[in-house]
């Protein structure tokens, strides 16, 4: 099934505000753990994972920053 416009704005709010800080303690957690590796190692590491976090996600962000597809032509803002 196929979230609606809003319920991908909202996700993806979620997503953004409790999600990725979690991940990032995570992240950072998991580079500690490798006892602190050479700095280009860890740049490496910083990076995979900061691109990894948001493929699971892809099909949340896609299209959010758009004007809703739903929405009519000269209907009220219909977030009030």
């Amino acid at each position: 099934m196929a979230l609606s416009y809003k319920a991908r704005r909202r996700w993806s709010l979620v997503i953004l505000l409790v999600g990725l800080p979690l991940y990032i303690v995570a992240a950072v957690t998991l580079v500690n753990a490798l006892n602190r590796p050479p700095i280009w190692a860890e740049l490496l590491v910083y990076v995979g994972l900061g691109f990894l976090w948001m493929l699971p996600f892809k099909f949340v962000f896609k299209g959010v920053g758009q004007a809703d597809p739903d929405r009519r032509p000269g209907a009220d803002d219909p977030d009030r």
